[in-house]
């Protein structure tokens, strides 16, 4: 907080007579400007709806008479006051709207000059200004806590709850405390409190088990636009047969984006492949091996028929994504948000120079995973090096992999592998993907529950042959499509 009293006390400096602070947090707002206030022997005055002006007990009553719970009131006498008092108007946007009255009142108290005029304070969660009075204004936003707060924070929560239940001590382990710490970035110093307070007060224990359910709380806190989408359920590892490159290319870098320090923090990687190759679930394990919340942009959800609303959503989803690093930012079937259009009046092009920019000027650990079925639609200045750290192509699997493939289904239907031929259904479902052989599994599930029988050999035998892969249908693009990947990326496999 003395940080904030600091720099604000700067604004005040230059004289600027309106400031305008955009915060859910207003009551420690509200601390700020008191602290201010008496650091520099100023009067301070609060005005809201509902209790008018009211001076704090150093301050003394605002001269005139009558009501003030009118804003028009209030600020006369703002105008009228010639001593240099901190005025703080809590929520006076909504009646600004078509309210020419109280715009120009606004806009003389931010003309005045005089070195003795009064500072008028604007608090809101969100506060857009008049055109006319736009220029007159200075804003300023508190600084969030930092990783040594929140952790005084998080211990602070861990105390109160020891002493409420005889002293029995929080259970925890030193990593997955820095993890929950790494977690509420971004948070205000009331919203962590909060956050922390319910991953304790549960059970008396901070675990691996909390994290999500922090992760989605913090996501419904920010996530006031609707713009990303939070992945609750993130796979492991152990759940994706194969991508033995891509698993040991993870591993090597997960340790430096945890740090979430230094230049070359790691910064995405490109999955290329066919469908239902298991790229969606390759993005998804990222996010599960690393112990971060999984968001994930929908290009379909993104795009917006106003003008300039679409390269808004993108800024709000992106802004998003680094308040609650460090996480994953997955962007599935990147391509069609970006594929160039003729008739998209541009709008495609500018969402592209949007996130080129963004890509390559964050600073917040936010490790972005796009998948593409079709690489050749995207436009050549994303693909380049430098974009993504990696471009991997995703194949289909071989038959070791399908083998695993089949065991890890198997497995998650409570279906014993050691009772099937594994190496057999690998070599019968020849050209499958992972996400074919899956529905493999679930059609001979069909099957022995309307012949009311068990899953056998012979039932997902003919669950394989009675199937068309895509492989088969579509082997022109997907040769295509391997030789494309040929020489220009890193195969997952």
């Amino acid at each position: 907080m003395k940080n904030d009293i600091h720099d604000l006390g700067l604004v005040l400096d230059s004289k600027v007579k309106l400031i305008l602070i955009e915060s859910w947090d207003e009551p420690r707002v509200l601390q700020t400007l008191t602290g201010l206030a008496l650091k520099r022997g100023l009067g301070l005055h609060i005005w809201s709806a509902t209790e008018g002006l009211q001076g704090l007990g150093f301050a003394g009553e605002p001269r005139g008479e009558g009501a003030t719970e009118e804003p028009e009131a209030a600020l006369r006498l703002v105008k009228a006051d010639p001593q240099a008092n901190l005025y703080v108007f809590c929520d006076l946007h909504p009646f600004l709207d078509d309210n020419p009255r109280l715009v120009r009142l606004l806009k003389e108290v931010a003309m005045r000059d005089a070195l003795h005029a009064p500072t008028l304070v604007l608090v809101s969660h969100a506060c857009k200004l008049p055109a006319e009075v736009q220029r007159f204004a200075a804003r300023f936003s508190l600084a969030l806590p930092a990783e040594d707060e929140l952790l005084a924070i998080v211990r602070e929560e861990a105390s109160r709850w020891s002493e409420r239940n005889r002293n029995a001590r929080v259970r925890t382990d030193n990593r997955t405390l820095q993890q929950v710490v790494k977690n509420l970035r971004g948070l205000s110093h009331a919203e962590a409190r909060m956050l922390a307070r319910n991953v304790i007060c549960d059970d008396g224990a901070i675990t691996q088990e909390d994290l999500p359910e922090l992760n989605k709380t913090k996501f419904q806190l920010l996530d006031l636009e609707g713009v990303l989408s939070f992945e609750y359920d993130t796979a492991r590892f152990a759940d994706v047969g194969g991508l033995s490159t891509l698993k040991r290319w993870l591993g090597e870098r997960q340790g430096i984006f945890l740090e979430g320090k230094g230049v070359d923090l790691p910064k995405g990687m490109l999955l290329v492949g066919v469908q239902g190759g298991g790229k969606s679930l390759a993005a998804k394990a990222v996010a599960g091996l690393w112990g971060l919340p999984l968001l994930r942009l929908d290009f379909a959800c993104l795009y917006n028929k106003f003008f300039g609303e679409t390269e808004r959503n993108l800024r709000e989803a992106l802004r998003l994504a680094e308040q609650m690093a460090p996480c994953v930012l997955w962007v599935d079937e990147i391509e069609k948000g970006l594929a160039s259009g003729e008739h998209d009046g541009g709008v495609s092009q500018r969402v592209l120079g949007t996130l080129l920019t963004w890509m390559a000027e964050r600073k917040a650990p936010v490790f972005m995973v796009a998948t593409a079925n079709a690489i050749q639609r995207l436009p050549p200045e994303l693909v380049r090096k430098g974009r993504f750290d990696e471009l991997f192509f995703v194949d289909l699997p071989d038959r070791a992999v399908r083998a695993e493939i089949f065991r890890i289904h198997l497995l998650r239907r409570e279906l014993e592998p050691s009772g099937f031929d594994l190496p057999l259904l690998a070599l019968a479902s020849e050209g499958f993907s992972g996400a074919e052989i899956e529905q493999a599994v679930v059609s001979a599930l069909y099957a022995a529950q309307a012949q009311q029988q068990a899953v056998d050999q012979a039932l997902l035998l003919h669950s394989i042959q009675s199937t068309a892969p895509l492989s088969v249908v579509m082997a022109e693009d997907l040769n295509a499509l391997r030789a494309w990947a040929r020489g220009r990326t890193v195969s997952a496999n």
